[in-house]
C-alpha cells in the first residue's frame, strides 16, 4: 500500500495535468469560434483596447525608460573593453526589438492587465452577472470574453513597439548625453546593424504570441474562477504565474526557431 500510493498520487497529478490542458484548449478554440463579434461590433475590441492597453501604458513607458538607462550603462562599460563604444545604439536597438522589450513587456502585461481581467471576470462570475447573461439567451463567451482577448492581441504588440522605442530613448539618453558617445554613430550603428524582418518582425511576432498566451491564460483563470473572494483572489494569482511562466517557456522556443539557424 505504501509503495502503490504514491504512484497512484503521480498519475491522477498526471491525468489532471492532461485533463486541464484539453480543457483549455477547448476555451481557446470556443473563444476563435466566436471570434466574429470582433469584426461585426468593433467598438466593443476598442473599449478593450482602451481599458488593457491605456491604463498599462505608464507602467510600459517607465520600466523601458528605466530599462533603457540600464542597457546604456552596462552596455557602454562592456564595449569599452573593446574599444566598440560606437556600437551602444546597435546593442540597446537590438536588445530591446529582439528581446527585452517583448518580453519585460509581457511579464508587466500579465502583471497589470492580466490580473485585472481575471479580477474582472471572477466578480462577474461571482456576481451571477454571467449567469444572468445566459438567462437572457446572451452569450457571455461571445459578449464579454471574445472582445477582451481581441483587445489583449491587439494591445500587446503596440505596447512592446513603445516599450523598444523608450528603452531606445533611454539607451540616448544615457550613452549620448551622459558618457559622450557620437550621437551619429550611436543612430548609424543601430541603423545599419537591425534589420527589419530579422529583427523588427520576429519581436512583433513574439509580442503577438505572448499576448494570445497571458490573455487566454487571464480569461481562463477568472472564467474558471470560484465565486467567492478567495477564489478570485487565488486566480489572479495563477495567472501572474502561469502568464510568467508561459511567456519565459514560449521565449526560448520562439528564440530557437526565429535565430538558431
Amino acid at each position: 500500500m505504501s509503495l502503490t500510493r504514491p504512484i497512484s498520487a503521480l498519475g491522477a497529478g498526471v491525468l489532471a495535468r492532461i485533463a486541464g490542458i484539453g480543457a483549455f484548449t477547448r476555451f481557446f478554440f470556443q473563444l476563435l469560434g466566436r471570434s466574429g463579434i470582433a469584426v461585426s461590433r468593433p467598438r466593443l475590441v476598442s473599449q478593450q483596447i482602451h481599458f488593457i492597453g491605456n491604463y498599462s501604458l505608464l507602467i510600459i513607458a517607465v520600466s523601458g525608460m528605466f530599462v533603457g538607462f540600464v542597457l546604456g550603462l552596462q552596455g557602454y562599460y562592456t564595449l569599452n573593453r573593446y574599444g566598440a563604444e560606437e556600437s551602444l545604439g546597435l546593442l540597446v536597438a537590438l536588445s530591446l526589438v529582439r528581446e527585452l522589450g517583448p518580453v519585460v513587456t509581457a511579464l508587466l502585461f500579465a502583471g497589470r492587465a492580466g490580473t485585472s481581467l481575471t479580477a474582472e471576470i471572477g466578480l462577474m462570475k461571482a456576481g451571477e452577472q454571467l449567469s444572468a447573461m445566459e438567462v437572457m439567451a446572451v452569450d457571455p463567451l461571445r459578449r464579454v470574453l471574445v472582445p477582451r482577448l481581441w483587445g489583449g492581441i491587439i494591445a500587446m504588440p503596440v505596447l512592446a513597439a513603445i516599450f523598444s522605442m523608450v528603452g531606445i530613448m533611454g539607451g540616448w539618453v544615457v550613452g549620448v548625453l551622459m558618457i559622450g558617445v557620437d550621437a551619429g554613430a550611436f543612430w548609424s550603428q543601430m541603423q545599419g546593424g537591425v534589420d527589419v524582418w530579422n529583427d523588427v518582425a520576429n519581436g512583433v511576432i513574439k509580442s503577438v504570441v505572448f499576448g494570445v498566451a497571458v490573455t487566454l491564460i487571464a480569461l481562463y483563470e477568472g472564467w474558471h474562477a470560484r465565486p467567492t473572494p478567495e477564489g478570485v483572489a487565488r486566480a489572479t494569482t495563477r495567472t501572474v504565474v502561469a502568464g510568467s511562466l508561459a511567456v519565459l517557456g514560449l521565449d526560448f522556443l520562439l528564440t530557437a526557431l526565429m535565430f538558431g539557424n
